[in-house]
């Protein structure tokens, strides 16, 4: 009875604690896609509530209010982001196998045209509305591919000093991306498309997921060693370092509640409420599932997605394939909602 009491107190406090810091996520709900193949990032048009998956070859897109696929845009091989630009009816889709940029109409989901380019694997896409163009990060060839969003013609390109990985904007003529295995961000300009600064994120390690909060001009970047870094966007200076799960691929910042989100593969969010510009703080961690590793969040309902897949057991090693990933279990793609429940309920 005693052991019995003991857990019911803990869960108690746990639970007073999120409460205290005024949120309590969780997992709400599954909604099941069909297909099979990998994923990487996921993006929202806010104003239609439709949810861009990258799913294998394709992308599939939901209608959050139905939570239903309502189209799928298909010949996306090796399909890694999906940039919205609500402001010109376009959606722009990086596919890494085939070296090309998808241009779809957002909202018939039609293709516009398909641009090959000369950047290997091309992987996080952004599109800035500050100067309507689409900043496309190579992986293979460290490189960025830069696009005129309005005419769909291709400006320039820059190289960079390593292996770009997710990137953000500041809406002001900022470009800022996660170099991983250099541990630093690259600041581009948006205008002149030079490299304007080059910053450490010491003691920070391979960043990958990367947010901003453009009224504070803070950046978050999640990283391989289990750290969050926090910088200044206007002079690189780390503010502060915080512990995140394993696995972080990507990193979400709601403006409104002040939180940022690291998205961890080994099955966990991490929540770190931004106190002001210069304090931080993990207020709560949240079981999801593993494999869920990528996240985009909803600025209307403030609710949060990731998606992930079952996996089978892991391949015994070979020599000629020392590190087997283990396969996809059928029909087993999911999107996870996460919310907050104090604030819903």
């Amino acid at each position: 009875m005693y052991k019995f009491l003991t857990i019911i107190s803990i869960i108690s406090t746990l639970n007073i604690n999120a409460q205290s810091n005024g949120a309590q996520y969780k997992v709400v709900k599954k909604i099941n896609v069909i297909g099979d193949g990998g994923w990487d990032f996921l993006a929202i048009d806010e104003p239609a509530q439709h949810l861009f998956l990258s799913h294998g070859t394709v992308v599939n897109v939901l209608d959050l209010k139905t939570e239903k696929t309502v189209a799928t845009i298909s010949d996306t091989k090796g399909v890694h982001g999906i940039a919205i630009a609500n402001d010109l009816n376009k959606g722009f889709i990086s596919n890494g196998k085939d070296t090309s940029i998808t241009v779809f109409d957002l909202k018939t989901f039609v293709t516009l045209s398909k641009i090959k380019i000369k950047g290997i694997n091309p992987d996080d896409i952004l599109y800035d509305e500050f100067s309507h163009k689409v900043f496309i990060f190579n992986g293979k060839s460290k490189d960025a591919t830069i696009l005129d969003a309005k005419t769909n013609q291709i400006i320039e390109t820059i190289q960079l000093d390593g292996k770009p990985e997710v990137s953000v904007t500041d809406g002001q003529g900022n470009i800022y991306v996660n170099i991983e295995d250099k541990s630093t961000i690259t600041v581009i300009d948006a205008t002149t498309l030079k490299i304007k600064n080059v910053w450490s994120i010491a003691p920070g390690e391979e960043p990958t997921g990367l947010a901003i909060d453009t009224k504070t001009h803070r950046l978050f970047s999640g990283c391989g060693n289990k750290l969050m870094v926090m910088l200044n966007a206007e002079n690189g200076k780390v503010i502060s370092t915080l512990p995140i799960g394993e696995g972080c691929d990507g990193v979400a910042f709601d403006s409104e509640r002040k939180y940022a989100y690291s998205c961890n593969g080994e099955g966990t969010i991490t929540v770190i409420k931004e106190q002001d510009e210069n304090t931080f703080k993990v207020i709560e961690t949240i079981s999801t599932q593993k494999g869920a590793r990528t996240i985009t969040l909803n600025k209307t309902t403030h609710q949060l997605f990731t998606p992930t897949a079952e996996y089978a057991e892991r391949p015994e090693p070979t020599k000629e394939n020392p590190k087997p990933r283990p396969s996809i279990k059928p029909n087993s793609f999911v999107v996870l909602v996460v919310e907050d429940v104090i604030a819903v309920h």
